[in-house]
């Protein structure tokens, strides 16, 4: 499959995007000077924060998959990282259709690792923005029956949302357009586990010109309203954990969980 942007946008290398930035935190070389001097001023729990939500969206796919979900919609892909999302699900369910969404330039290069599928399966990516969500929803359409389960993945996404963004909202409108049986699939930042961390990282993103929405646990359970939370429920991201041995134990700033949509 091919990716919908005849002419690909320019990458903006004179300041730091999330997705570049995430790169960097994970040990990724697609970044540039601007985001690694960004991710050098960031303590070192930052790392450990890209880090664990990897994990966790491991874990999250993964179950889900074993669970007969076989289509995903992953909004805030990020720079590709193997193993992807579309390679966890369809060594579990070779038939998978995944459906990848980013707005930073730099993944729609990168493009093609993520359109690697099985024979069976299918992937697609667009280059879009959540806070365009129709245009998202009309172009995984062409990919994604949206007669039967999708399982939405929001991972370290919504809080580069601010409130004044309707960040809730516009997860609320995308949950509305997907069926019973669906999951929603979400990670956070948290704003109330380790405040002066938080206030740190959110100091440095704002220099960079990136504002960020740090949220507290109510404010991230808001997101999941109205949805079945599955146990564990809302943890942190070590701690969210199904069918996998559990993680080892350590401290996280990142909230998450998987909810069924009823």
């Amino acid at each position: 499959m091919t990716t919908d942007t005849p002419r690909p946008p320019q990458i903006d290398t004179s300041k730091a995007h999330p997705a570049r930035v995430y790169d960097w935190l994970l040990g990724g070389k697609d970044n540039y000077p601007v985001d690694e001097a960004l991710g050098e001023k960031l303590p070192p729990e930052a790392r450990d924060g890209a880090r664990q939500n990897r994990q966790f969206m491991h874990r999250a796919a993964a179950w889900l998959a074993t669970q007969g979900i076989d289509q995903f919609l992953d909004i805030g892909t990020g720079i590709p990282t193997q193993p992807n999302l579309h390679q966890i699900v369809q060594q579990i369910a070779p038939t998978a259709k995944v459906v990848y969404t980013d707005n930073d330039p730099i993944v729609l290069r990168h493009a093609e690792a993520l359109l690697i599928s099985t024979a069976e399966g299918a992937t697609d990516y667009i280059q879009a923005d959540v806070r365009q969500p129709d245009a998202i929803l009309e172009r995984a359409r062409a990919v994604l029956d949206f007669d039967r389960p999708i399982a939405l993945s929001l991972i370290a996404l919504m809080h580069f949302i601010t409130d004044d963004q309707d960040a809730h909202g516009i997860v609320r409108n995308l949950v509305a357009t997907l069926p019973s049986g669906s999951h929603l699939v979400l990670s956070h930042a948290a704003s109330d586990l380790f405040p002066e961390l938080a206030a740190q990282v959110t100091a440095q993103y704002a220099k960079g010109g990136i504002a960020l929405g740090f949220r507290t646990r109510p404010e991230v359970a808001r997101f999941f309203d109205g949805l079945e939370l599955i146990e564990p429920g809302l943890t942190t991201a070590p701690e969210w954990f199904k069918s996998t041995p559990a993680p080892e134990p350590e401290g996280s700033g990142i909230y998450a969980a998987v909810a069924r949509i009823p």
